[in-house]
């Protein structure tokens, strides 16, 4: 999970403020003091009469401020604003986060089946797709079967709230076999479950063929079809009996919904199909499941504006993160640009609606929360970098064939957030972050850069004034930047992180730099200038590719030589697959495909062991043969940014650069064909289906376009 702290620069309207009540933060619920104690002004603890410590409904004490229970070993079923959270045993017991989620809420903390009396054994667990997984288990029915088990049981879970339990014999003689399954919930905030203080289970209710729970904050129910032979509400229980022939087959299947709570979230976007069908197969197995998965869960993670229902966004990532996040939300859209238009149209507009509009500096900002940045400075704005990425969308969406009556709409919005950026930088070339006053990022000179290159080009493309004013401040930020953010050393020197408000420069070196690769479409299917010089390009590649940031598995947040560095640290030493993903387009675009093909090669096979759904970080220890990548346990899975980036990856391969007003698409691939034969089909360039093929010796041919498109150069 990316820590922020939930505390914008300036506050966004309300209308926005109550629908990103979402967990970009996840806060710890506060255990209220028992009766009559006084805070003690010393410790900051509770002193008086002696309380036991607090406890979770589980039994088991509350975690501390702000740490999160580990997600890495469970299987998250997405389907927003659907989640199922189940450990490998496949039962439900109230632990941790397991349990069915609806819009936040835990409708289902426990479901736990018992078989002619005892409980399964638990043999495998795996995802089917990004919302339902599949747990068989066995057991031993007769009692003279010896130590084969006779019975299988299979649940499917899917994240919409459907448990599907089987029973299957292998007896060689009829069966009577007594199923049980015990539920119960808490009708929990997942903030609340996930700081430890989920509250007590609730009473149930015996309902229709089910149970029913209620609260203050909502109501659950649970209906099973076939209906029970029997309900007992004290205990949550729900009993069949069943006469299993042999190779007899029963199933049960059980539906949780939430009837009537409360939440602010908009309702998911599952059933709408807004990306291009994308697939992939050639020399290396792995692009076809790799793209197949990504895609699945960017699917899965869409979620609709509840106040204008065609436009969706994607969230940030689950479980922690399932609202809107600006920042990520169009970083993701804009990688995910290969797979169609419509995903960035929407949440241009649904960002566009909380634009800052009143008068002041803060005219045409976004909003959104801080950043931790890592150690060695503050916490950045995510409301800038959104601001920045806005303008840059919307051209290269508008380069990707986003339609004319679309980007009408929206440019006055990229207008009011190129107007903000000239009036944040002033007199200077530099643009603060989180603020005036506030150090100088090199991540965020470069995302400024971008935005002023590439929103010039819009503005020119439409006669909007303002182009060459951009245009020269840009040339300016180059010009200062390689000489103020440049660190001379013996090794050939690298960016600096940061300067301060002093003019100090902040040396460490991490994969954030990527972003100084990252020029964007500009023009037909060309670059923008980058903000550094040849030179500079060449040694930041040098870097990259060295073992102190190329962990095999991806690009480091930090150098692992630093004294700060930290393999599981989020801005220290983890790996961010989205970063990578940048770098590894900025490396093929610059010349470098040595080092991108390193970085692309060591992403791949993190896929492949984390089963193709990629986190949005992971431990940046350095890969050993027949090792694996470390799972962050804080991470979310699926994550927005990664699953584009997977996306973003195996389009890089292709250099796929079109430009649908002019009428040309141009290929670029990388050269050398780092993964052999490559094919993408199913893609979308001016709404058409595209398709491209690139050969062992890294030529690319377009298989399928639409006919108003030629070959450009």
């Amino acid at each position: 999970m990316t820590s922020e702290v939930t505390r914008p620069l300036a506050p966004p309207p309300t209308r926005h403020g109550d629908r990103a009540r979402d967990l970009t933060e996840v806060r710890p619920t506060p255990v209220p003091p028992a009766p009559h104690a006084r805070p003690d002004a010393t410790s900051g603890r509770t002193a008086g009469a002696q309380t036991p410590a607090p406890v979770s409904a589980s039994g088991l004490p509350p975690r501390r401020s702000g740490e999160l229970p580990p997600a890495h070993e469970s299987l998250i079923c997405v389907a927003l604003p659907g989640l199922a959270i189940s450990s490998d045993h496949g039962q439900l017991s109230a632990q941790g986060l397991e349990g069915f989620y609806r819009a936040g809420r835990r409708v289902l903390s426990r479901c736990q089946i018992r078989v002619s009396g005892r409980e399964p054994v638990a043999v495998q667990a795996r995802m089917l797709s990004a919302d339902r997984a599949r747990f068989v288990a066995t057991v031993r029915a007769a009692s003279d079967a010896g130590p084969d088990p006779d019975l299988v049981v299979q649940r499917i879970r899917t994240a919409d709230g459907t448990e599907r339990i089987t029973l299957y014999s292998s007896a060689p003689r009829p069966l009577r076999i007594p199923l049980e399954v015990a539920l119960g919930t808490d009708l929990a905030e997942l903030g609340a479950v996930a700081a430890g203080h989920p509250g007590r289970e609730l009473p149930a209710t015996v309902h229709d063929a089910g149970l029913r729970w209620s609260s203050p904050t909502g109501h659950a129910v649970v209906t099973a079809t076939p209906p029970p032979t029997d309900a007992l509400a004290s205990a949550g229980l729900l009993r069949w009996e069943f006469e299993l022939a042999p190779g007899g087959v029963c199933t049960v299947e059980l539906r949780i919904r939430a009837d009537g709570a409360s939440g602010g979230r908009g309702a998911g976007h599952s059933a709408v199909r807004p990306f291009a069908p994308a697939q992939a197969h050639g020399d290396d197995p792995r692009v076809g499941p790799l793209l197949r998965t990504c895609v699945d869960d960017l699917q899965a993670l869409l979620v609709r504006d509840p106040e204008h229902p065609s436009d969706i966004h994607l969230a940030a990532g689950a479980p922690w993160r399932c609202g809107l996040a600006p920042a990520e939300a169009l970083a993701a859209a804009r990688m995910a640009l290969p797979l169609g238009t419509r995903l960035a149209a929407g949440t241009l507009r649904t960002l566009a609606r909380t634009q800052l509009t009143g008068p002041g500096p803060e005219f045409g900002r976004l909003p959104g929360p801080l950043r931790h940045a890592g150690i060695q400075v503050p916490p950045s704005c995510t409301g800038i970098e959104a601001t920045l990425l806005f303008p840059v969308l919307l051209a290269e969406a508008r380069r990707w064939g986003l339609a004319e009556p679309e980007i009408a709409e929206l440019l006055p919005a990229a207008e009011r957030c190129l107007q903000w950026l000239r009036t944040a930088a002033g007199d200077g070339p530099y643009l603060p972050d989180p603020g005036p006053g506030g150090p100088l990022r090199c991540e965020t000179q470069a995302h400024a850069h971008r935005a002023a290159l590439l929103g010039a080009d819009l503005l020119d493309a439409y006669g909007r004034p303002g182009a060459m004013e951009l245009r020269q401040w840009a040339q300016e930020l180059r010009h200062r930047f390689r000489e103020d953010f440049w660190v001379d050393d013996r090794g050939g020197g690298r960016p600096a992180a940061a300067r301060t408000p002093s003019g100090h420069p902040v040396p460490y070196l991490g994969s954030g730099a990527a972003h100084l690769l990252d020029s964007g479409l500009l023009g037909a299917g060309g670059s923008a200038p980058g903000i550094l010089d040849k030179v500079q390009t060449e040694q930041l590649a040098r870097l990259f590719g060295g073992p102190g940031l190329d962990s095999g598995w991806g690009l480091r947040t930090l150098e692992a030589k630093g004294p700060l560095y930290n393999p599981f640290g989020h801005r220290a030493g983890a790996v961010r697959v989205h970063e990578t993903a940048v770098a590894v387009a900025g490396l093929s675009a610059a010349g470098y495909e040595k080092e991108a093909a390193s970085l692309l090669r060591g992403i791949l096979a993190a896929a492949e062991a984390f089963g193709f759904r990629l986190p949005e970080m992971y431990a940046g220890e350095q890969r050993v043969e027949g090792g694996a990548p470390l799972p962050h346990p804080a991470a979310c899975r699926p994550s927005a940014v990664a699953s584009a980036a997977g996306v973003h990856l195996l389009a890089t391969l292709a250099g796929i650069r079109p430009d649908v007003p002019a009428g040309t698409v141009a290929l670029s691939p990388v050269r050398g064909a780092p993964l052999g034969e490559l094919g993408l089909t199913g893609l979308s360039v001016g709404g058409q289906a595209f398709s491209v093929r690139v050969s062992r010796l890294g030529l690319a041919m377009v298989e399928e376009a639409a006919e108003t498109l030629q070959l450009g150069v």
